[in-house]
């Protein structure tokens, strides 16, 4: 059976550059959609956070950012199923990801404050990589890649190809102008071949070797499909509904 292990940020805030904190955590469809599409697949799914911390929601992914309120209910209920892992979580430095077919981290601004400078995670980022083992991330998520270095000081996937939320998709928040930095000038400047769609919000997946990235919560279903295609030992199933 295809194993993976989502690493999910355990951060409830986002440090801004004028010192505030604004509330934050994982998008929902991010993780509730991967999570399906595996789980439909006949995949074994466990959940990781930094500390073994519960991980919290970020309350924006469940208003009307996204879609429609049957999605939104939709999303909530698979939530609800999801509760019982999610408030336990296994405790990411305890976790031997070797034993996994796939390492996948979603993302929302929470991967930003924890994430990217995580030891632990930054370790399992730069040995997936360098071992051409499957890694994906999704959105913000991307920004962990910057605690994964060489001895050199730069990071492992310096001269990859990958996609992550974009400067432009950034603007549309409100609040981004107060960013202390954003994820898709921060993977350029330490040499990344960053890739990203057309048109903002549109679904836009990357793949490098064993190296998955999506752009954007809109990623989430075509990225999810792509690694069932790749990895998975069986025909891919029709994309399940959220129920």
């Amino acid at each position: 059976m295809t194993s993976v292990l989502f690493v999910v940020s355990a951060a409830a805030g986002w440090t801004l550059k004028d010192g505030t904190v604004h509330p934050t955590g994982f998008w929902a469809e991010e993780l509730v959609v991967p999570h399906q599409v595996f789980t439909t697949a006949g995949w074994q799914v466990d959940i990781a956070t930094p500390g073994g911390k519960t991980p919290t929601v970020d309350s924006i992914s469940l208003g009307m950012m996204a879609g429609s309120k049957d999605r939104r209910e939709k999303i909530e209920r698979r939530l609800e199923r999801l509760a019982p892992w999610l408030q336990a979580p296994l405790t990411l430095a305890d976790v031997d990801e070797s034993r996994y077919d796939l390492v996948f981290y979603p993302g929302g601004h929470a991967p930003m404050e924890d994430l990217a400078y995580d030891p632990v995670s930054g370790a399992l980022i730069a040995r997936r990589l360098l071992e051409d083992r499957p890694l994906a991330l999704l959105c913000h998520a991307p920004a962990a890649v910057f605690a994964a270095k060489r001895e050199d000081g730069t990071i492992v996937p310096a001269g990859r190809r990958m996609t992550a939320f974009s400067d432009l998709e950034e603007r549309l928040n409100l609040f981004s102008w107060k960013a202390r930095w954003t994820v898709e000038a921060q993977l350029r400047h330490g040499g990344v071949r960053y890739e990203k769609a057309r048109f903002p919000l549109q679904s836009h997946v990357v793949v490098d070797g064993a190296l998955y990235t999506g752009q954007n919560p809109q990623s989430s279903a075509a990225l999810a499909e792509r690694l069932v295609a790749d990895l998975g030992r069986a025909a891919l199933p029709p994309t399940p509904s959220l129920t």
